[in-house]
């Protein structure tokens, strides 16, 4: 690879106005510059644009955690920051934490030292080790998705018991009355949030809880399969599944599918992320649509900010989500 005092030697110039002509930082004659570029582009000089950002103090490289890349909901908001922050000159590093936090931890370390000039930040769990180490190295972050507690930075999520009430509320106001849940998993946010509003549209509408009714899963297909399973072999059986994520759903079409039960004429199923597969199950499932876009979006907009402006107040934002009805719920009335 050619040097820049290659460069400089064949365009007949300094190695000085080789760098301002590269770094625009000086006024150059046009005949210099016009060599210079004719010599770099003769010599394949190709200019070292890390040395350089590092020594501007930046990278133009985001880093971008998720706890599972392998479920469509977060690939689906990662294509999306990788597209916005590419379009702002920025390349996106994508670390999969796989739901561990020891992972997470190498991960965040690495970032930090890769010195990227920020980092959106999906958490595996509830645990802060993580996001306090980028507080305490002063690392702009944004958190998406999950809300955690005692870390003073941004955020961007939906509103997680709107959409649990939301699920639920269709199904009672359809005329379900046995409504059965598929929880996540208990030490993330957005599960807990979920659930909190399906107990609050119950009560609302004055239908008892019943602890048979309530089944926990992963946020994986195999999970909402083994808890449909067991719901559907009660003696007590529902006549409605909220799922508290699409893949779970699917998990229970299925479990339905082999137990010979009609969806929705005998059980019907709602999910929750409006994942692009929820539009192709047989039959399509309802579900909760979190604005996966906006949310995305927003989450490199507040980061970009907080490069840009790194002592303006954290902002936190909540975003609404909706219901989209389709196959697999019916009224009973």
């Amino acid at each position: 690879m050619a040097t820049i005092r290659e460069v400089a030697q064949k365009a007949g110039v300094s190695v000085t106005t080789v760098s301002h002509v590269i770094n625009q930082t000086r006024f150059v004659s046009p005949d210099a510059e016009k060599r210079v570029l004719s010599a770099m582009q003769q010599l394949n000089y190709r200019p070292n644009t890390l040395a350089r950002s590092l020594r501007r103090g930046e990278t133009h490289t985001i880093g971008l955690m998720v706890p599972d890349s392998a479920n469509p909901y977060f690939a689906e908001v990662a294509r999306i920051i990788e597209e916005k922050a590419f379009r702002a000159s920025y390349s996106t590093i994508l670390c999969n934490s796989d739901n561990d936090l020891e992972k997470e931890r190498r991960y965040t370390e690495i970032l930090i030292n890769k010195q990227v000039d920020g980092i959106i930040f999906m958490a595996c769990g509830d645990d802060i080790v993580s996001l306090k180490e980028l507080v305490d190295r002063h690392m702009p972050a944004v958190i998406v998705d999950r809300l955690l507690d005692n870390v003073d930075v941004d955020s961007v999520v939906s509103d997680n018991f709107q959409g649990g009430y939301l699920a639920t509320q269709h199904l009672i106001v359809t005329g379900h009355r046995n409504i059965a849940i598929i929880r996540g998993p208990s030490n993330v946010t957005p599960s807990a949030r979920r659930f909190d509003g399906y107990l609050q549209a119950l009560k609302d509408y004055n239908l008892p809880l019943q602890e048979n009714l309530i089944k926990s899963g992963n946020f994986h297909p195999p999970s909402g399969h083994q808890a449909a399973r067991e719901l559907f072999s009660q003696s007590v059986k529902p006549d409605a599944i909220f799922a508290c994520n699409d893949l779970m759903a699917i998990g229970a079409l299925h479990a339905a599918y082999e137990k010979d039960l009609s969806v929705p004429e005998q059980i019907s199923i709602i999910g929750y992320d409006n994942i692009e597969l929820a539009l192709f199950t047989q039959p399509a499932l309802t579900t909760i649509a979190q604005p996966i876009q906006a949310i995305a979006d927003r989450a490199v907009q507040l980061l970009l900010e907080r490069i840009i402006h790194p002592h303006n107040l954290p902002k936190r934002e909540t975003l609404s989500n909706q219901i989209l009805i389709r196959s697999t719920t019916r009224s009973l009335k």
